[in-house]
């Protein structure tokens, strides 16, 4: 088997990381230390096809492949994470729903301008009593008697990218006028329309730089040809959604462990104790030896995730499976090696001088958001068992 990069992923490869090193690198501790969005060099990243990798040219993306998305992804979050997550909501969280189930109107209409990287989009399925559990949500959207709009009730927690989006793709329990339910649906939002409104901004451990928010709709007038898909097809999309935002993610811890396992390398090298170089004693090989054993499999499997990606989309397959092992375990793999990595550098590592503690925090956001590694054990475990 050949596991080698075409040219053209080495070339997409390269972009990237010379985009990321060179743009993002340098600004990436004041972004983190300010908890500021960072427009310019996100309006970079959408002049590139960064913001809409897989999405078609006709729609304004870069029309790429699944492996070229993780290759993006994984160099942008070695430079810095935050930057990593605004760029996987645009392509994933946003995009995949409008290009899996939006109407050639909507796809026009909404998703070129955010593939394009003109403007921000979100993705509103959390709410502050149901996490995991997407199917407790409270938000309610009520078709109105004459069948023209929908009039939407809800308040949504923890909405990445959400004080800066201008489209918002919203879910939420389906019902008509005579209150007949539907199930939950898909809904693109404008949040420049009223009866939209951005709560707190949440102070973060790590990824500061990317935006999060609580958002409300009340009583929002959201017209029926914005919905995307059928009544209660909701649920399907969501799931349809994070099996594709997963793979996004692993590729995101991917490449912070990336860049703190260089880190440690390189001190490992210079450091200098008891005349040696640390690098040089048995207990910091042992170090490196397992975080590097841990980033080769993570990166073999959100290859292969990215692969099947590909294929499922060829064959209307799912890639749950691959999906969660892949994020389950590049995601437990960067918590480990940033951890390590801090030990390995000892007290400069737990100082702001270096970005090791950056890497740090921002690790552990890839254990939580877009299903928990718990979720992940109960997606992986159902599928072997065949039990509930």
């Amino acid at each position: 088997m050949d596991f080698s990069l075409t040219e053209d992923h080495e070339m997409i490869r390269d972009a990237a990381r010379d985009f990321a090193q060179n743009e993002i690198v340098p600004v990436a501790a004041q972004f983190d230390s300010s908890g500021e969005f960072p427009a310019e060099t996100i309006r970079k990243a959408g002049e590139l096809g960064f913001m809409g990798v897989e999405v078609p040219t006709e729609y304004g993306g870069a029309g790429l492949d699944p492996i070229s998305y993780v290759l993006v992804i994984s160099e942008i979050s070695a430079a810095d994470a935050a930057h990593g997550t605004i760029v996987s909501v645009n392509n994933s969280l946003f995009g995949v729903p409008l290009l899996s189930f939006g109407t050639e109107e909507q796809k026009k209409t909404f998703l070129t301008p955010v593939a394009s990287g003109e403007i921000n989009g979100a993705y509103a399925l959390t709410e502050p009593q149901s996490g995991s559990d997407a199917r407790a949500m409270r938000a309610r959207a009520t078709l109105s008697s004459d069948g023209t709009h929908y009039v939407i009730n809800a308040k949504k927690s923890w909405i990445t990218s959400g004080p800066v989006a201008k489209y918002v793709i919203v879910f939420a329990h389906t019902s008509h006028a005579d209150g007949t339910e539907a199930g939950i649906s898909a809904f693109i939002v404008d949040a420049e329309k009223p009866g939209f409104a951005c709560g707190k901004t949440e102070p973060k451990l790590g990824i500061r730089a990317s935006a999060t928010c609580e958002i409300e709709l009340t009583d929002y007038e959201c017209p029926v040809e914005n919905r995307i898909g059928d009544e209660g097809q909701g649920f399907k999309i969501a799931m349809t959604v994070l099996d594709a935002g997963r793979v996004g993610i692993a590729a995101q811890a991917l490449g912070i462990a990336q860049a703190a396992y260089e880190a440690a390398l390189e001190y490992s090298r210079d450091r200098k104790a008891f005349g040696e170089a640390i690098g040089s004693f048995q207990s910091i090989q042992n170090k490196i030896a397992d975080m590097k054993m841990r980033i080769e499999a993570s990166r073999l499997l959100v290859l292969q995730a990215a692969w099947a990606k590909a294929k499922a989309a060829e064959t209307g397959q799912k890639n749950t499976l691959n999906a969660s092992i892949a994020k389950l375990h590049a995601s437990e793999t960067a918590m480990y090696v940033t951890h390590q990595a801090v030990q390995i550098h000892g007290g400069m590592g737990y100082s702001k001088e270096l970005p090791l503690e950056r890497y740090f925090r921002d690790a552990k956001i890839t254990e939580i958001y877009e299903g928990t590694s718990e979720i992940q054990r109960m997606v992986i475990g159902r599928h072997e068992t065949g039990l509930r």
